[in-house]
């Protein structure tokens, strides 16, 4: 292992780490105020990131494919926070936002990363290991945010887009579930996710990011 990708490594280990956290415990944040206790009684609603990890999907598979692919390709997981969609007030309309509360955790925190861009321009703060772990908090949440609203159970996406469709159409996108891993993958790897849905879904994630913080950029003028 080289030296610099020992120093990647160190630059996304934070942001990841925060990322995969944030995303599950608010998951079981959402599902506790829509009525399952499931995630809290099994001590999943933490931020704590040894509940969350998974040795396999969060470690050994990223670190896997990062040498594999020289950094060409990347993926991983952590623990899905148990919910019990029976147990929510209503279960075809709180799924949605049990499942979207994950993503958009994670676009706060691609916000709460690029404010701290600005917060170490106003300091004059120059070093260039913080400068780069802020940017790869902003595309590890924005990378995680775009491809679980991926449109296709068991990822965020498909949980949302089974609480929005009506009954019938809804059942036979959720009977996809099974598969839906190993067909995202087939996805990923054939280039339809990354170039139809992630690059687009990226590039709106870095525009919203930069109107939200034109008022803030104005301080540096």
């Amino acid at each position: 292992m080289n030296a610099d990708a020992i120093q990647t490594i160190l630059i996304y280990a934070l942001p990841v780490l925060l990322s995969i956290t944030v995303h599950e415990a608010a998951h079981g944040y959402a599902a506790r105020h829509f009525g399952d206790r499931t995630a809290e009684m099994m001590g999943r609603i933490t931020l704590n990131p040894l509940k969350h990890i998974d040795p396999i999907g969060t470690i050994v598979m990223p670190l896997f494919l990062y040498f594999a692919t020289s950094g060409a390709f990347l993926f991983g997981y952590a623990k899905p926070v148990p919910v019990n969609f029976g147990a929510l007030r209503n279960p075809k309309r709180d799924m949605v936002w049990v499942a979207l509360a994950g993503p958009a955790s994670n676009l706060a925190q691609a916000i709460a990363w690029a404010l701290l861009l600005v917060v170490y321009a106003l300091l004059g703060v120059s070093e260039p290991f913080f400068l780069k772990m802020a940017q790869g908090g902003i595309l590890a949440n924005l990378v995680m945010w775009a491809f679980n609203l991926f449109p296709l159970p068991p990822l965020d996406g498909g949980r949302i887009l089974v609480g929005l469709l009506p009954w019938r159409q809804a059942q036979a996108v959720a009977r996809l579930e099974p598969w839906g891993f190993f067909i995202v993958m087939a996805l990923v790897l054939v280039g339809i996710v990354g170039t139809y849905w992630l690059r687009p879904l990226m590039e709106l994630g870095y525009w919203l990011i930069h109107l939200l913080l034109l008022p803030f950029a104005a301080l540096l003028r």
